[in-house]
């Protein structure tokens, strides 16, 4: 006859397994959220973003959003690993959602600020008075956030 084994939960394991389904159903939303600011002329900012991440007729695409992601691939996975660590630590799931969002927020406003990107014409030049493209009123940049959302949700 065979030995019965019982696995059984310890108070942490419990916990941890909360905090996994937790982390399941979350997901943590990095760039522009629509409606939630505009510029001078009530544009909305998310817009503004998008058209200048892929580009128009009028404007070169600046790939802002992807940059910040490939060109830190490194940074992202050491970060996510010390999350990891975080969570076995008895961290929560919030808490490292919006660590993870501050992060990727951080990464963008540098790609923002310091990525090399297509000149700005002369006509831009002129009309806002610096060369420095994805940055005229610093609306745009400093509308950068995060939202944590349930998976799914809108």
């Amino acid at each position: 006859m065979g030995v019965k084994i019982t696995d059984k939960l310890t108070p942490d394991g419990r916990k941890f397994e909360k905090m996994l389904k937790e982390l399941a159903a979350l997901e943590t939303r990095v760039g522009f959220q629509a409606g939630e600011a505009t510029d001078d002329k009530g544009v909305d900012i998310c817009d503004i973003a998008a058209w200048n991440e892929v580009g128009t007729v009028h404007i070169p695409s600046r790939p802002f959003l992807r940059d910040s992601v490939d060109n830190n691939v490194d940074k992202i996975n050491a970060m996510l690993k010390s999350k990891k660590q975080d969570l076995l630590s008895g961290a929560t799931a919030e808490q490292v959602l919006k660590e993870i969002g501050l992060f990727q927020k951080d990464l963008i406003q540098e790609t923002i600020t310091e990525g090399s990107f297509e000149a700005n014409k002369q006509s831009t030049i002129d009309r806002k008075g610096s060369d420095k493209p994805l940055i005229d009123t610093g609306r745009m940049l400093q509308s950068v956030n995060y939202v944590i959302k349930k998976k799914g949700s809108d």
